[in-house]
């Protein structure tokens, strides 16, 4: 239970965060993107760092699902792919990297398309 807590509360952290960047970003320079393409660098490089952090120290779980589950999740959930896809490389499993990349990219891209056209009425 406890750990369900340790996420929800970072996630409710993270999607605020996200949030508040994004109105920012739109009043300050009008493009939403920006915001999405910043918080989604800044999350990558957050869980590589709490990652490797993670890997030196004895960091207790509740911890690291606060972080990297909840506020990063919350944050972006690109910075949970990019990690898996870290890990991929660094245990050489290369085709898993190359097939899950695609497939998200692809599939990700097609569902993200049927949902637009099939709502919209195009």
């Amino acid at each position: 239970m406890q750990s369900l807590i340790a996420v929800f509360f970072g996630g409710a952290i993270g999607a605020s965060l996200r949030y508040l960047t994004g109105l920012l970003i739109l009043k300050t320079f009008g493009l939403i993107y920006i915001a999405t393409f910043l918080v989604n660098i800044i999350g990558c490089f957050l869980i590589g760092a709490m990652y490797a952090l993670s890997t030196k120290f004895a960091i207790p779980n509740n911890l690291k699902l606060f972080i990297m589950a909840g506020f990063l999740g919350g944050l972006t959930t690109f910075s949970s792919f990019c990690l898996e896809n870290l890990v991929f490389l660094k245990d050489g499993k290369f085709i898993h990297f190359t097939i899950y990349t695609l497939l998200s990219l692809i599939i990700g891209m097609t569902a993200t398309a049927i949902g637009y056209y099939i709502f919209s009425g195009k």
